[in-house]
């Protein structure tokens, strides 16, 4: 196997590894706790990084993420999707925000999506999307 396909099955592994962590973590405590959880995966003394390579693994990531969920059976909505980027870019020390917002009308709909340094990377929706919350 190419060191390119090896690197892409690795991080598949680590993204459907995740998604059953974001699952559990759901399942069993409330949204921020869960949050919470899933960022414990950064490594002890990791530098913080809040940069422009940051930004732009966040994006490859993000990107991987939504490709490989889409492969994936069961629930992989928006807010499943953000709680596996956000353990992803922990364990990278990349900081996140994950945000959470409602459109009221026509019909009540609500996104989850994820930032770094202020800049989406997940789909923010159609901008319509009030912000409720930023965990």
């Amino acid at each position: 196997m190419r060191p390119r396909r090896i690197e892409q099955a690795l991080l598949a592994g680590e993204i459907v590894v995740a998604y059953g962590q974001a699952r559990v973590a759901l399942r069993r405590t409330p949204i921020a706790n869960a949050v919470q959880r899933l960022r414990r995966a950064r490594p002890p003394g990791m530098i913080s990084r809040d940069d422009e390579d940051g930004l732009s693994e966040a994006r490859r990531l993000g990107r991987a993420v939504a490709r490989t969920l889409a492969l994936v059976p069961g629930d992989t909505r928006c807010l499943v999707r953000s709680l596996v980027l956000t353990r992803l870019l922990a364990r990278r020390g990349i900081p996140a925000t994950l945000v959470i917002g409602a459109r009221p009308t026509p019909g009540f709909l609500a996104h989850a999506w994820v930032e770094h340094a202020g800049a989406p990377v997940l789909d923010p929706g159609d901008g319509s999307f009030a912000r409720l919350v930023e965990l």
